[in-house]
């Protein structure tokens, strides 16, 4: 009973429950226009949907009430969404919207998306439940709210004229029974504060069950994806590895096997032929340049050096220096991120401005790193041609997949023929 009795405290971020702490609480107060529009929302909506939902079931049998019936899903769907950021105004509950993500295709699937998401039903199930519900606690809050001052204010006539009041079966012909009175008023304007409260963890208890995401279909789908996400980051890991050995053999390995090669015949050539072996040592310096400059390049595909010396801006403004078009870079923070945060920023900016420089033709790009009070947000924009995806085993897939490995999220706006912003929503605890 302890333990249900805090879920539900939860749902309301109230202040303390004593007398004094529920008077004073501005949270307390914040509910109140929640209550007095409720009735009218709730009012509207059932009166609106239940002429316009049956008519548009019926029209349904010679088609013109399929549309109908979309657009009125519609409808339903922006007053949820208006009722869950008003529910996160006046009683501070933060309802995520649950609804899937819009399709890529065409009427059918559009169709499906809103015939055949379960938030849209539940969300109807609210809007009807909400004249009811919301007449209901009006009656019970803003009821004894009124017999409270009702009964602070029956002895007054009484102090300053001297008349008996009667209210109800109450009279009030003496001090004492005048004192009486207001302390019972004094109950019941206390006792409407606490109904307030109740009220809004009910209310809240039943907007987060109908307006909200099933909890356990949600922890399931988030499982799988987290598990599909670590699957693919071990393979990305995997291959990662296998071209860091590949560029290592063909590469800096070979160079320095062809430095130790050409010192070794130096060195036997000194005596002979002292020119020769001058013109091996010069060879092997150049090698053992090619060989670090190879080296380099490696490591900073691992991690750059200038990332962790200098931070995400001077990073940004090395790989817009390196980029073929002109590129704007804006960083608007002040204090560092964590690591894993800053390198997954830095390589979104240089994948996409890789991906920009091989296959969009722009002439100009736009980088902007911005904080947020949860996240660091991460936008690449170019004026290309667009087109670009995020295709499974592609480089943007790839940054998908380290995104989420710290829960956040990549995604890609590239009409064909049009602009392309690239957005990175990484979690961040400052």
């Amino acid at each position: 009973m302890v333990t249900t009795r805090r879920r539900l405290r939860d749902r309301v971020p109230f202040g303390p429950w004593g007398p004094l702490g529920v008077a004073v609480d501005p949270v307390t107060w914040k509910a109140v226009p929640y209550f007095i529009v409720a009735p009218v929302v709730g009012t509207a909506c059932f009166v609106g949907l239940g002429f316009a939902l049956p008519l548009s079931m019926v029209l349904v049998l010679v088609w013109v009430g399929l549309p109908m019936l979309a657009v009125l899903i519609l409808i339903w769907r922006g007053v949820a969404v208006v009722e869950r950021r008003f529910l996160r105004w006046t009683l501070g509950v933060d309802i995520p919207d649950p609804y899937k993500t819009r399709p890529e295709g065409g009427l059918y699937a559009h169709l499906r998306w809103l015939f055949a998401d379960l938030a849209t039903w539940k969300d109807l199930g609210y809007l009807l439940l909400l004249c009811p519900l919301g007449l209901l606690e009006f009656v019970v809050v803003f009821g004894l709210w009124s017999l409270g001052l009702e009964l602070l204010g029956l002895p007054l006539p009484m102090v300053l004229n001297g008349r008996d009041m009667t209210f109800w079966f109450i009279e009030v012909s003496t001090v004492p029974s005048a004192v009486v009175v207001m302390l019972f008023g004094v109950v019941a304007l206390f006792a409407s504060l606490y109904a307030l409260r109740g009220a809004a963890l009910a209310h809240a208890w039943v907007a987060r069950a109908l307006l909200g995401t099933d909890d356990r279909r949600f922890l399931l789908a988030r499982n799988e994806d987290l598990r599909a996400s670590r699957a693919r980051g071990v393979n990305a890991a995997e291959a990662e590895r296998r071209r860091i050995e590949r560029d290592l053999h063909d590469g800096a390995q070979q160079r320095l096997l062809s430095v130790a090669l050409d010192l070794g015949r130096a060195q036997a050539k000194f005596d002979d032929d002292p020119e020769q072996a001058r013109i091996l040592v010069e060879s092997a310096a150049a090698g053992a340049k090619a060989a670090i400059g190879e080296l380099r390049d490696l490591a900073r595909g691992i991690y750059p050096a200038i990332l962790t010396d200098r931070g995400l801006d001077a990073a940004l403004s090395s790989l817009a220096a390196r980029a073929p078009v002109r590129v704007e870079v804006t960083v608007e923070i002040a204090d560092r991120p964590p690591a894993a945060v800053e390198s997954i920023a830095y390589f979104v900016v240089a994948e996409a401005l890789t991906n920009m420089a091989k296959y969009s033709r722009a002439t100009e790009a736009q980088v902007r790193v911005r904080r947020a009070p949860d996240r660091v947000v991460v936008e690449v924009g170019d004026n290309g041609v667009g087109g670009a995806a995020v295709v499974p085993g592609g480089g943007l897939d790839g940054l998908a997949d380290r995104a989420a490995t710290i829960d956040g999220t990549l995604t890609v706006d590239s009409p064909p023929g049009g602009p392309t912003l690239i957005r990175a929503e990484l979690p961040c605890v400052w």
